[in-house]
């Protein structure tokens, strides 16, 4: 059977880590095919995440997947590397195209050079390279890749190969420079440099490799964030829509309902007044008739039929009375009509009350959280906090509407409380902060003080580290001191900031984001420090107080008003 003839182009057969032609191929799960050496450095440096991706499309694997050779895959790079050789020999392909550096022998149609040499500084093709292999004096010249930059190879000064670095001056010298102008200068082969900078070359791509991976992690981030939202905007236009179908709905069928509630009672007092009414037009047609017959009698000059008349128009005279009837003077309906003016004012500002806050709550639905920048922008965010008294130290005392503390050598009489520290000079706001939040504190102490946030269920009693902010998983602390650096300390681990404390302190959560941080505040916001995690509850501002035995004196913490 005839062998079939397939056309591909080379960089089909590229791999996308060592980008040069697969050796030895291996195909992992989602359809890439890489070197298996290229492959499983890769996921060698990701042995310690225990998740392995595809270099390619960044698809995750997990466990490691067993790599096995692509047969069919190295068969056809085999028979393409044998094409590409017989191509490269034929005439047709030795002849130099844009890119290739020409022979400089070679006259008329020029040829690609395969080499070049730097005592000749010309470059060579395979005929014209021939007596360098052949001729003695020509053996012992220096070949190089072709290359077409041959001056830059050779020293301006001396004539000579430059083969050497120069460290002090960051310049490539030949040996003789190393004698006169860069004598006693720090220099190394080019040689040697090359496998320093190769190393930091590795090191480069290996940085861009994560930097790589970090970033298409953020891009699926964000590809899944956009997702949400507009799965997240597309439920809450349907619920939007049902709600306010529901809620039409339900002021239809009140509405229903007060109009039938209307029209029974006016049913009702109908069908009392109507028969009356048709009762007493019958009554005074029957007395219009006898009107019209004692009128006519008045008049008859027949005195026999006027007596006889007479006596049976008295007796047919005596009606029964008609019934006593007292009618209502104030027959509207004003009252309902007052009640529902009412309630619909009431509703009004109801729905405006609400409707009002539905803005903002849009507006938190953000993809691409940004902190502040300006005061003023954080102060978009300030929020109004107070000092729980049921958690006050018995060392410390509140005051100005519990928006300072200050420590006292003498303890206070407070009552036992279940949320009282009891043995660290602690105190928590009664506010909880969720969402963004922002709030100032001015601070003044000859030792320490420590600004912090914690969950509500942090230890109160008790000298253990789960009591003390900062020290445990509960809580976070910014210690400060007018006579040290300011440390930040969370789980009982340190971070000395080196930076100088500031009186005043501004503190911003953003919550949902889970970023917690601090500021230096005077006519600009100095960011002291920023700390990344997952808040899982809400969270509490607080305060540690300390006593200076040496001055005698105690610390305050007082919560600023921002605005």
């Amino acid at each position: 059977m005839a062998e079939a003839s397939i056309s591909v182009a080379q960089d089909q057969f590229i791999c996308s880590v060592c980008l040069d032609l697969l050796k030895d191929p291996v195909t992992i799960h989602c359809g890439h095919s890489f070197c298996k050496v290229c492959i499983n450095d890769c996921w060698d440096q990701e042995d310690q995440k225990g998740v392995y991706s595809c270099p390619q499309c960044r698809d995750t694997f997990t466990p490691r997947p067993v790599l096995r050779r692509n047969n069919m895959l190295a068969e056809v790079v085999e028979k393409l590397k044998k094409t590409t050789e017989v191509q490269a020999a034929s005439p047709a392909h030795s002849y130099a195209g844009p890119g290739y550096v020409e022979c400089d022998f070679c006259t008329g149609r020029k040829r690609k050079a395969v080499k070049s040499c730097l005592m000749c500084l010309a470059s060579s093709c395979e005929t014209h390279l021939k007596p360098h292999y052949e001729v003695p004096a020509l053996k012992r010249h220096k070949l190089v890749e072709a290359s077409g930059n041959l001056k830059e190879k050779i020293c301006s000064q001396h004539d000579k190969v430059v083969e050497i670095y120069c460290c002090t001056d960051q310049s490539f010298i030949c040996y003789l420079c190393m004698m006169d102008n860069h004598k006693d200068h720090h220099t190394v082969s080019v040689i040697l440099k090359r496998t320093e900078k190769q190393s930091e070359l590795k090191e480069l791509q290996m940085k861009s490799q994560q930097r790589i991976q970090e970033k298409q992690k953020k891009v699926q981030e964000l590809k899944q964030a956009v997702n949400t939202i507009k799965l997240s905007a597309q439920t809450a236009v349907e619920d939007s829509e049902r709600i306010f179908t529901e809620l039409i709905s339900s002021m239809e069928k009140k509405h229903s309902a007060v109009m039938e509630l209307i029209r029974d009672q006016e049913k009702a007092e109908l069908s009392q007044v109507e028969p009356l009414v048709e009762q007493l037009e019958q009554e005074i047609a029957d007395l219009q008739r006898r009107v019209t017959e004692l009128e006519q009698l008045s008049h008859t000059h027949d005195h026999i039929h006027f007596l006889q008349s007479f006596q049976s128009l008295c007796v047919s005279s005596e009606w029964e009375c008609s019934p006593n009837i007292a009618v209502n003077q104030h027959l509207s309906f004003d009252g309902v009509r007052k009640s529902l003016s009412d309630l619909k004012k009431r509703l009004e500002e109801f729905c405006e009350e609400e409707i009002i806050k539905v803005p903002k709550h849009v507006e938190d639905v953000q993809i691409l959280l940004s902190e502040p920048k300006s005061r003023d922008e954080f102060l978009k965010y300030s929020c109004d906090l107070t000092l729980d008294p049921n958690t006050v130290n018995y060392n410390l005392i509140l005051s100005e509407k519990n928006r300072v503390v200050t420590y006292s050598e003498r303890e206070q009489p407070y009552s036992d409380h279940p949320e009282r520290f009891d043995s660290y000079s602690q105190v928590l706001c009664k506010e909880s902060v969720c969402g963004r939040c922002y709030w100032e504190v001015e601070w003044s102490s000859e030792r320490w003080v420590e600004i912090s946030v914690s969950y509500k269920d942090i230890r109160r009693k008790g000298w253990g580290k789960e009591c003390w902010f900062g020290y445990n998983n509960q809580s976070w602390s910014l210690q400060c001191s007018s006579s040290s650096p300011l440390f930040f300390c969370h789980n009982n681990l340190k971070t000395n900031l080196r930076v100088p404390s500031a009186s005043r302190i501004g503190v911003y959560v953003d919550h949902r984001a889970g970023t917690l941080s601090f500021y230096s505040v005077s006519d600009t916001m100095k960011l002291l420090h920023r700390f990344h995690t997952t808040f899982t509850q809400p969270l509490y501002a607080g305060f540690w107080l300390y006593w200076d035995v040496f001055c005698e004196s105690g610390s305050t913490v007082k919560l600023c008003d921002p605005k």
